[in-house]
């Protein structure tokens, strides 16, 4: 170990609409040592997620920013390999929230061990993660979907609205994917079973939208905004519920708002007409949840109607690149960094 570094990446500047490369920097630090009450992680596997985005600005937010020079936050699957913590053992794998390098150190607060033998640890990040546990507390506490109902999920074929859906259709509801491209589509209807999946990027997405939902939208789990959130409005029915988990659409207009006519009025005006429920959240209000999460979404995955898709990009180098195409929609899966 000692002839290691331990890498890291760092916010370089704050980003003007879209992140560059130019606003990342690699650096090598020494390996920190653990003292009494510590343990060192060796990091494995990074997630990258869409609101690490909005940790790269210095807006108001529900978090604080990540500080120019500090390292990009994230979770990570790390490997305990120094231990002064009587909790921890060398060898152990742990859910922890160390961001983008290759070691750090832990008081040992928040860190969650991991069965290798019980799922694939990455699963810890997605599916069995804060994704799907995301889309199971959004969906199960706000949306509320009952048999029968249309539920609709933008980024269908992504780490939350993979599982939305999923979610949705063991509840006995129906849903309806909305995704970019022929593939993903494909996905999520064949190998996810959501009664119908749309391509975003088609001229007559509305038109589209609008068959696939004959009886009109009951629960619209909202993760894109932008056109998406267009053409779904007009299709909600009275008393529809829309969690608001992320707007990725509108995550780079940070440096002014978006041009356009003032839909406000008519928003308000239907969320009166038809007593509409649009309710934000951060998963981390229903942590009382996640034991039954933990419990359901397991039992799931083990009798096949809760399926995932990883993205793995090799090498924290990469990790960058990677997020801005996130942005961009080109992972297809949850995107995790493998380091080597």
């Amino acid at each position: 170990m000692a002839a290691e570094t331990n890498q890291r990446i760092v916010l370089a500047r704050r980003p003007s609409g879209l992140p560059t490369a130019e606003d990342f920097r690699i650096e090598q630090a020494p390996i920190p040592t653990p003292s009494v009450g510590e343990v060192l992680l060796k990091i494995q596997y990074l997630s990258l997620d869409p609101y690490m985005r909005g940790r790269m600005s210095a807006a108001k937010s529900y978090a604080k920013p990540v500080e120019v020079g500090a390292v990009m936050q994230g979770g990570t699957v790390s490997a305990v390999v120094h231990s002064q913590h009587p909790d921890f053992r060398v060898g152990d794998v742990v859910l922890s929230y160390s961001g983008w390098q290759s070691f750090a150190l832990s008081d040992g607060t928040g860190l969650r061990k991991l069965d290798p033998a019980a799922a694939p640890v990455t699963t810890a990040l997605g599916v069995l993660g804060m994704p799907g546990f995301t889309a199971y507390a959004g969906l199960l506490t706000i949306g509320k979907p009952k048999p029968g109902e249309t539920v609709v999920v933008a980024a269908a074929s992504g780490a939350v609205g993979s599982a939305v859906g999923q979610i949705a259709r063991i509840k006995g509801a129906r849903a309806v994917g909305i995704a970019g491209g022929a593939d993903k589509c494909a996905f999520v209807r064949d190998e996810l079973g959501f009664d119908a999946a749309l391509d975003h990027r088609s001229a007559d997405f509305p038109a589209q939208l609008a068959a696939a939902c004959p009886d009109g939208i009951d629960v619209y789990f909202e993760n894109v905004g932008g056109p998406i959130w267009n053409a779904v409005f007009s299709l909600l029915n009275d008393f529809a519920r829309v969690p608001v988990c992320g707007r990725i659409a509108n995550y780079n207009d940070d440096t002014a708002p978006p041009t356009g006519p003032d839909r406000l009025p008519g928003l308000m005006h239907d969320v009166l007409r038809k007593s509409l429920l649009i309710r934000g959240f951060i998963q981390r209000e229903f942590a009382d949840q996640q034991p039954e999460f933990y419990r359901e979404a397991a039992a799931w995955i083990a009798d096949g109607r809760l399926r995932y898709r990883e993205d793995i990009v090799e090498g924290l180098t990469n990790a960058p690149a990677a997020f801005i195409g996130l942005l961009q929609g080109h992972n297809f899966g949850k995107l995790i960094v493998k380091l080597t």
